[in-house]
């Protein structure tokens, strides 16, 4: 029952749980304040200041370890406890006027109860000796600043309705604070209550079971080989990234030197181009003239349809929806029919669900046939294209690029205009 000043306490802290930094021990005793084990006399903000300020020790039936889940009842008859009392010290502050005026309109039925129970409850008080009056009026002011806090505070007790709804046996239960019996679930404003979490049915163990089952299959790769991932992705893709080096030639949005452009649009790719196609066969497509080589590498093999039919899937992709279905029934004629000219190798799984598509011809029609002929590619052809001869002597030969960066003393490039 004793006060003790804010300095001592975060002393006591430091002292007791072996603290260096006064600020660590106050945010400990903060922490404490917040949950309500001690609070301020004089102020409703429960924080540990490490000054003169006395805080008391709440008494263990405030405790928030009882599980207290006050009903709004409890805090009608509080408030209406503090306006019958003619003392400075129990004036309602705004936010609990607001809040005692917004619980009058929600038990509009049963107020004359509320104000007849908190009638009784001053007269017990009354009877009690001044000093432990004053003690038990700020030991309750304390429990209310916790479970009803200022607006802008934090509220502990405030249930996330996503762990609410995890949880299956919430310890919580609802009890008065004043032994008031409260048949009827109140819904005031001020503080609606936890709503009551619903068992789980044999559906939703069940959905459960079959959920961690489908996570126990799911391929987990290790922290540091993603990381390793990462880095070798980062360190491959960093001479094209403008942001973490420098592009040479420099950005014509930049600095209005049009070579980049005019480099882009030779005929003949620069090195640092056709060094990309090597990345992946994504690269290699996603670059014009990476397709034209591959495809020319294709012809010479006398393997071009799965590369055209790949193009012209994309292509569909990208049609008016009226022209869908004829150039969907041409794609079809071309390379998958029965006796096709450019007739291409599927498995019976995409050929049959690529067949029952074309029943209702749309833009995905071939969506599993073109990946099944995507990995064809990336597993065969596009390595013999990346060993071949043509691909070398691309990757080797004096290139546009490398003729900029000459030219750009020599003057060697024609068409490119040389610094001055």
């Amino acid at each position: 029952l004793w006060s003790h000043p804010g300095a001592d306490i975060v002393q006591w802290l430091m002292k007791n749980l072996s603290i260096d930094d006064p600020a660590e021990a106050i945010h400990i005793g903060s922490l404490i304040a917040a949950q309500g084990y001690i609070f301020p006399i004089s102020d409703h903000v429960l924080t540990l200041k490490d000054d003169g300020t006395f805080y008391r020790f709440q008494a263990p039936f405030f405790w928030p370890s009882n599980c207290w889940e006050p009903e709004n009842t409890d805090y009608a008859i509080y408030l209406c406890k503090r306006t019958m009392q003619n003392k400075t010290r129990l004036e309602l502050a705004d936010y609990e006027a607001e809040n005692l005026a917004r619980l009058q309109r929600a038990f509009a039925r049963k107020w004359e109860f509320i104000f007849m129970q908190a009638e009784a409850q001053v007269k017990i008080d009354r009877k009690k000796d001044k000093t432990e009056r004053k003690i038990l009026d700020s030991q309750e002011r304390a429990f209310w600043d916790v479970h009803r806090p200022v607006p802008g505070c934090v509220n502990i007790t405030e249930m996330d309705i996503r762990k609410c709804r995890r949880m299956k046996n919430p310890q919580k239960v609802k009890k008065s604070v004043y032994g008031v019996a409260d048949e009827t679930q109140s819904q005031s404003p001020v503080h609606a209550p936890a709503p009551r979490c619903r068992k789980d049915t044999k559906d939703d163990m069940e959905k459960e079971v079959s959920f961690l089952k489908t996570q126990l299959d799911r391929h987990c790769m290790k922290m540091s080989k993603v990381a390793e991932t990462l880095m070798s992705y980062t360190e491959q893709y960093l001479d094209y990234d403008p942001f973490l080096t420098m592009p040479e030639p420099s950005n014509p949005w930049m600095s209005d030197d049009p070579t980049f452009w005019e480099l882009e649009a030779s005929k003949d790719p620069s090195q640092q181009r056709v060094r990309k196609w090597g990345f992946s066969l994504e690269e290699a497509l996603k670059d014009p003239a990476g397709q034209e080589q591959f495809l020319r590498f294709l012809e010479s093999e006398f393997s071009s349809e799965n590369l055209r039919f790949w193009l012209a899937v994309q292509d569909l992709k990208r049609r008016p929806l009226q022209e869908v279905p004829d150039r969907a029934q041409e794609i079809w004629q071309e390379f998958l029919a029965e006796g096709a000219p450019s007739s291409i190798n599927l498995d019976s799984h995409s050929y049959e669900r690529t067949s029952q598509n074309l029943k209702d011809p749309g833009r995905y029609s071939f969506e599993d046939a073109q990946d099944h002929i995507y990995k064809l590619m990336k597993n065969d052809s596009y390595t013999r294209f990346l060993r071949s001869n043509a691909y070398q002597d691309l990757l080797s030969s004096r290139s546009p690029f490398i003729a900029y960066i000459n030219g750009a003393q020599y003057g060697s490039l024609g068409g490119l205009r040389s610094p001055q």
